[in-house]
């Protein structure tokens, strides 16, 4: 897939903390689907809430699905602004200048974050019943479940219905910043592979990704 990426100025806005091509990013957002989603009201008073989203490509646009509980003050903000952020990130860890061949600096953090700004719009029951079933699939992963969409009585679906709206979100520009220790050396890259290692869950995913990348800033 090939999407228009637009770089807004506002991270980390650094060459070495990017990705190598459009396909990473839209595989990270895929794979951390869990987002927070950012307005604001009439009075400009920021408004936000945490979903899972749906990515979808249609015409070479990327599209992100989701479904809020109505009458929240989210709702009523994105009713009134259709402009979003939709923030995906993954797990992160704090990074210790000790571990740098040069320790004399200052210690910092590494994560991986996309941001997409786009245009939201309300979708139809049909819609919403469709997300509801996807959803269900796709995070249930297994037809046979009992928790599965086709396994809920009709009347629950419909109650539950009228108390949420679905909606997309055309995303019309992605900024990311994936800063994964890219700018130093390469003793004091493996120093931080070495110590994020034996480190909990978080500090093991980074230390993951840095060494996808190790060959490639090194040889």
């Amino acid at each position: 897939m090939e999407f228009f990426f637009l770089y807004i100025y506002c991270m980390y806005n650094l060459p070495y903390f990017k990705a190598n091509n459009p396909e990473e990013v839209i595989s990270f957002i895929q794979q951390h689907t869990f987002a927070i989603i950012t307005g604001v009201n009439k009075n400009n008073e920021p408004v936000a809430t945490q979903l899972p989203f749906l990515i979808k490509e249609r015409n070479g646009d990327l599209y992100l699905q989701a479904h809020i509980m109505r009458n929240t003050q989210h709702h009523k903000a994105f009713e009134n602004n259709a402009n979003v952020l939709v923030v995906f990130t993954s797990p992160h860890c704090y990074i210790s200048a000790s571990w740098y061949t040069n320790q004399q600096q200052a210690s910092t953090w590494n994560y991986m974050a996309v941001h997409a700004s786009g245009i939201l719009q309300f979708l139809g029951d049909d819609a919403l019943l469709n997300m509801l079933d996807e959803l269900t699939t796709k995070f249930e992963n297994n037809e046979a479940s009992p928790a599965s969409y086709n396994q809920l009585p009709k009347e629950y679906v419909q109650s539950l219905s009228k108390a949420i709206v679905a909606f997309e979100v055309k995303v019309t520009a992605l900024e990311h910043v994936f800063k994964l220790s890219q700018n130093k050396d390469a003793v004091t890259y493996q120093n931080i592979i070495e110590q994020l290692n034996n480190g909990n869950t978080n500090e093991q995913f980074i230390a993951g990704e840095m060494k996808k990348r190790q060959e490639q800033l090194f040889t």
